[in-house]
């Protein structure tokens, strides 16, 4: 694919459009080197399209020259193409209207929606979409890559409660949160993500490394958070290597921070000026897997969700020589993301916009609120979810519902209740503003296993309830 950047530059050197065509280009000439003859001969197929349309290589590409100028609006499908929804009764219209909209799409195949959802931008939260060589990057969201870490720590729940003062100073001590928020001077992490050569090769990462490498290793803010918490394992899990017990463990739930949301911006904003969707849809507006804008976007976001994976390796490395303790298990799932899947014996673009993969055996953390429990989860490859899973308890009210309908004693009281001491956040992530973790999970048994289940005990989050990076 990095090849098929560099070529596809000179396309754009030549004046051909971005998008569609510039990918029959380069399909045209895969394993063919772009010699002088052939230039000259594309320079005259964008000169003169019309004199091109008997030729049997270049002709459709000439049709699609002559109608360039004079685009129509691309339609959606008449019908909405069936879909399974995971626990109806807890999700809202407004949702699943957006999911019904997604499928409508000439280029889906396929979806479904966990019973987390709630509505988003695009595709709505806790929605699975198929695709057929395209990629939304609404689809994917903004957060590009967000995901789940759990360490599972050596340490005992009594030593945790014993020494709460010192596990809250470290707690405040490793993390950063918050919008635009980063490490200075000696606190800098580095990591091998930071060499990746995309920063150089494509235009839009040149002007991000600085921020990325300042941000590596944070948390953002809004549902991000850090957290201490008790691990139990009510039997021996052999198969993982864990033993009966209730253990200190640290979750993580953040992304790609400000390098993220501004590659979903810009390649969003790509897409909706090269596919012509009608209003309703113009927030799933894609890119084709084979023009520049798609092969770009392509590898950014994949390049986006390594830094994700990143800033949680360094926050759990540094938590845990903290703290000294030895980590007995790593789990680490991440959703906001498009994978290429088999579905059905077809290879297709799954977008999983807050929805965890779920494949057969694949491990995975399904959290609930700051007082709720979360779970420790082993995928049953559910042919109908498209081996998905929902990526949380998905929330019951906005952020603006929120804040005008929980008071801060409602808060205080219901923290006290269930012995979980809150650093930061704001009333926008209340307990209350969350759907019901275990309702969430009685609708999802036919798609994953409960192996453990997590208590949190002390949870950091941003201070000002901040959201954008």
């Amino acid at each position: 694919m990095e090849n098929k950047v560099k070529r596809t530059n000179v396309f754009v050197e030549m004046g051909f459009p971005e998008g569609r065509v510039i990918g029959m280009l380069n399909s045209l000439l895969e394993g063919k080197l772009l010699s002088e003859i052939e230039k000259e001969k594309f320079r005259n197929l964008l000169e003169n399209p019309a004199e091109f349309l008997a030729d049997i290589e270049l002709g459709e590409i000439a049709s699609l020259l002559l109608k360039q100028e004079n685009s129509e609006e691309i339609s959606l499908k008449e019908n909405v193409q069936s879909y399974e929804i995971y626990g109806r009764s807890g999700i809202e219209d407004g949702a699943i209207n957006q999911m019904n909209i997604a499928m409508r799409l000439p280029i889906s195949v396929s979806g479904a929606l966990m019973p987390d959802a709630h509505q988003g931008y695009g595709l709505p939260i806790g929605g699975v979409l198929a695709t057929r060589n395209a990629i939304i990057p609404y689809g994917v969201g903004v957060d590009i890559g967000c995901r789940m870490a759990l360490s599972v720590y050596d340490i005992p729940e009594d030593f945790y409660l014993e020494n709460k003062a010192k596990f809250k100073r470290e707690l405040i001590a490793m993390t950063k949160f918050g919008a635009g928020n980063a490490w200075k001077g000696k606190d800098l992490a580095n990591h091998v993500v930071l060499d990746n050569s995309l920063f150089d090769e494509i235009p839009l990462l040149k002007g991000l490394k600085d921020k990325a490498h300042g941000q590596l290793g944070t948390s953002g803010g809004g549902n991000h958070f850090v957290e201490f918490g008790i691990i139990e394992f009510k039997e021996d899990v052999t198969e993982y290597k864990m033993k009966k017990g209730r253990y200190l463990s640290l979750l993580t739930h953040s992304g790609s921070r400000g390098f993220g949301a501004t590659i979903a911006g810009h390649y969003t904003r790509l897409a909706k000026d090269l596919c012509k969707l009608p209003q309703e849809a113009q927030s799933l507006a894609y890119l084709d897997l084979n023009s520049q804008e798609g092969i770009e976007y392509w590898l950014a976001m994949n390049l986006a969700g390594d830094y994700a994976s990143a800033c949680h390796e360094i926050i759990h490395q540094r938590m845990s020589k903290a703290i000294g303790a030895e980590v007995l298990n790593k789990v680490e799932n991440h959703h906001n993301f498009a994978w290429k899947e088999m579905v059905n014996g077809e290879e297709l673009i799954v977008h999983r916009k807050g929805a965890t993969p779920a494949s057969a055996g694949t491990l995975g953390i399904i959290p609930g609120s700051m007082t709720a429990p979360g779970f420790l989860v082993k995928g049953k490859g559910s042919v109908s979810s498209i081996q998905s899973a929902s990526h949380g308890a998905g929330r019951l009210m906005s952020r603006t519902q929120a804040v005008k309908n929980i008071t801060k004693k409602e808060m205080k009281q219901i923290l006290l209740e269930h012995q979980v001491e809150l650093i930061g956040a704001g009333l926008d992530e209340a307990p209350m503003a969350y759907k019901n973790i275990h309702e969430v999970m009685k609708a999802q048994t036919d798609l994953v296993e409960v192996l453990a289940t997590f208590y949190p005990r002390m949870v950091r989050m941003a201070d000002d309830g901040s959201r954008e990076d």
